[in-house]
């Protein structure tokens, strides 16, 4: 795809959020994001203020899954991400797809903000064994990044 305008319109559609046209179209917008994502730059922050208005499991994944590979955002956006990531995580209701994606999303926001890496270590093993082998294999492979971080940071010099 190489309109930009037609992606816009996409994008609107997603952000109706109506059932079903609005889990068709971010769908489209999620797939051509990852080859082309110079066309959701413009939208993030609009996806950051969607999320606590998703209702469909299948607007959150994408969302997510979007957030989770985009540059992160700044200032009252980011604090916002992470409290839907951290809450979504959390909730035994969320289909795990979104927990993957919000497992990504936190551990890729731990880089730049290192107090977050015990949280994320402390959520995912809250869940753990609660949770799917899908998550328990991802979460385990991040436990195992966030424990040598956590680990390297405390050390004496």
């Amino acid at each position: 795809m190489q309109q930009p305008a037609f992606f816009t319109e996409l994008f609107a559609i997603f952000a109706g959020n109506q059932e079903p046209a609005s889990r068709r179209a971010v769908w489209v917008v999620d797939t051509v994001s990852e080859k082309n994502p110079q066309f959701i730059a413009p939208f993030l922050n609009d996806i950051v203020d969607m999320l606590p208005s998703l209702g469909h499991d299948g607007l959150k994944r994408h969302a997510m899954r979007i957030l989770a590979r985009s540059p992160l955002p700044t200032n009252n956006r980011l604090a916002r991400l992470i409290k839907v990531s951290f809450e979504w995580l959390l909730s035994p209701q969320e289909a795990i797809a979104t927990k993957v994606h919000c497992m990504e999303a936190l551990y890729r926001i731990s880089q730049t903000e290192p107090d977050l890496k015990k949280e994320l270590a402390d959520s995912i093993e809250l869940r753990l064994n609660e949770e799917t082998p899908g998550f328990k294999n991802r979460g385990q492979k991040l436990l195992k990044k966030l424990y040598a971080e956590i680990n390297n940071a405390t050390e004496p010099y």
